[in-house]
C-alpha cells in the first residue's frame, strides 16, 4: 500500500516538531506495511528525519508587519511551489505544523479548491492566548479537518467553536529525558568545578539578532563581572548566526563560547546540566528550559513601527508572552517586552535569581504547575497513529 503525505511548516521550532512527527508517521506506517512517502516545506531536520523536501522554509519567517516585508517575496514564491507540487503529488493529507500566517493561507486556499485532501493542523496559533481586533478568530477551524491540539485549553477552545479536536498533549513531554551528572557535564564540556552557565538563548530568526542579542550580551558582560564564575554559552539554531554569535562575544569581551548547530543536540544536554541561568527570546524553548527545572528570564522586542500597529490599529492583546507563563496564566518567568526590555531590568532581575534561592524555588514551584498541563508522554506518537489510520 503506497500513501504520501504533505507537511508546511516553517521557522527553527516547525522544522524541529515536524521532524518529530515525520518519524514517528514512518514508524506508524511500517506498522501497517505502508510504503509512505512525506514531501514538504521544512528544514534539516525534517530532510534528516526522511522527508522530501521542496523548500527550506527556516529562515523565511519574522514576527510582525514591518519585519515581514521582506519576505512577502519570497514567500509567495513559496507557496506557489506549494501548490505546484500539491497537484503533482495528490498526498492522502496534508499537515500543517505551526507557522500561522503562510499555513492559514495556505489551508484557506486549499480548501476553497475543492479538491477534497483532508487537512490536519498540529501546533495551532495559540488563539486561546491572544485576540486580535474585534475578538474573532482565524478562519483555521473552518478549513481545518482535524486539529491536534498541544495544550488542554487550546483543545477547549476550538471545540467550543466547533472544531473537530484531538488532543495530543505538548511534544516537549517526550524530549524531557533526565539530564547529565554535573560531574559528566563538566568532563565534557571541559568547565572547572568553579565555572558555571549563563546560558543565552537569543535568536532563531533574523530580526532578533538585530532587537534581542545586543540587549542579552550587554547584560552577560554586566553579569560576568559581577560573577566571574559564570560562562556564557549561546547554542546556536541555525549556521549562519554562528559568526554572528562569536562577533557578539567579541565585541562585548564576553568570556563564552558559542556551540554550532551540528553539535546542538549532543551538547546542549550538558550545557542545560551546568546552567544557573538562562536568557532566552519568547518561544518553544521557554517551555524546554521549565521542564528542565532551568531558571529563566524571557524577553522580546520589535521593531517600533510593529509594536504602534499592533496596539493602537490591531488592537492585539497578549497578557503574557511567554507560552509557560500563558498556559497557567500566571508570571512564573519574568518578561520584559519593548521598552522595559533594558539590560539595567533584566540585569537587576538575573542578580535576585541567581543570589535569592528563594526566587529560584518560587519558579520551580511553577514549573510543576506547568507540566500538569502538559499530557502524557507518546505525544507525538499518540498524534502519528491518528493520522496514519486517516489515510488507511
Amino acid at each position: 500500500m503506497n500513501k504520501k503525505i504533505f507537511i508546511s511548516t516553517g521557522e527553527v521550532s516547525g522544522d524541529l516538531h515536524g521532524g518529530l512527527l515525520s518519524r514517528a508517521l514512518f514508524h506508524e506506517a511500517k506498522k501497517h506495511s505502508i510504503n509512505l512517502e512525506i514531501y514538504g516545506l521544512g528544514g534539516e531536520k525534517m530532510k534528516n528525519a526522511g522527508v522530501q523536501i521542496f523548500q527550506d522554509t527556516t529562515s523565511i519567517s519574522a514576527i510582525g508587519i514591518w519585519e515581514a516585508l521582506p519576505l512577502i517575496l519570497p514567500m509567495i514564491k513559496v507557496q506557489k511551489k506549494f501548490y505546484n507540487c500539491i497537484k503533482k503529488y495528490r498526498p492522502n493529507c496534508l499537515i500543517l505544523i505551526d507557522y500561522m500566517g503562510p499555513n492559514i493561507k495556505i489551508g484557506t486556499q486549499l480548501k476553497r479548491s475543492r479538491n477534497n485532501i483532508p487537512i490536519y493542523y498540529y501546533i495551532a496559533p495559540q488563539e486561546w492566548a491572544w485576540r486580535v481586533g474585534n475578538n474573532s478568530t482565524t478562519n483555521l477551524i473552518n478549513f481545518s479537518d482535524k486539529i491536534f491540539a498541544i495544550f488542554k485549553k487550546e483543545a477547549n477552545f476550538y471545540r467550543r467553536r466547533g472544531g473537530n479536536v484531538f488532543w495530543v498533549g505538548h511534544p516537549m513531554i517526550d524530549l524531557t529525558k533526565k539530564l547529565p551528572s554535573k560531574k559528566d557535564a563538566r568532563a565534557i564540556l571541559k568547565l572547572p568545578a568553579n565555572q558555571n552557565i549563563l546560558l543565552l538563548m537569543p535568536a532563531s530568526r533574523r530580526q532578533e539578532l538585530r532587537y534581542i542579542l545586543p540587549t542579552f550580551l550587554k547584560t552577560a558582560k554586566k553579569l560576568q563581572l559581577k560573577n566571574p564564575s559564570l560562562v556564557v554559552y549561546i547554542p546556536s539554531c541555525r549556521r549562519v548566526f554562528d559568526e554572528k554569535f562569536r562577533k557578539g562575544l567579541e565585541k562585548y569581551k564576553i568570556k563564552g563560547k558559542v556551540i554550532s548547530q551540528q553539535n546542538n543536540s549532543e551538547l546542549v544536554p550538558y550545557i542545560y546540566s551546568l546552567t544557573k541561568l538562562a536568557l532566552c527570546k519568547s518561544g518553544t524553548v521557554n517551555m524546554e528550559l521549565a521542564l528542565y527545572g532551568i531558571p529563566q528570564i524571557v524577553g522580546y522586542r520589535v521593531s517600533r513601527v510593529t509594536a504602534f500597529i499592533a496596539k493602537k490599529i490591531l488592537n492585539f492583546k497578549v497578557r503574557f508572552i511567554s507560552p509557560v507563563n500563558l498556559l497557567v496564566n500566571k508570571s512564573i518567568i519574568p518578561e520584559f517586552v519593548q521598552k522595559n526590555f533594558n539590560e539595567k531590568n533584566i540585569f537587576y532581575k538575573a542578580s535576585r535569581l541567581l543570589d535569592q534561592t528563594s526566587e529560584k524555588v518560587k519558579m520551580k514551584k511553577g514549573y510543576t504547575l506547568l507540566k500538569k498541563e502538559l499530557g502524557e508522554e507518546g505525544v507525538v506518537e499518540r498524534a502519528a497513529k491518528e493520522i496514519i489510520n486517516s489515510i488507511i
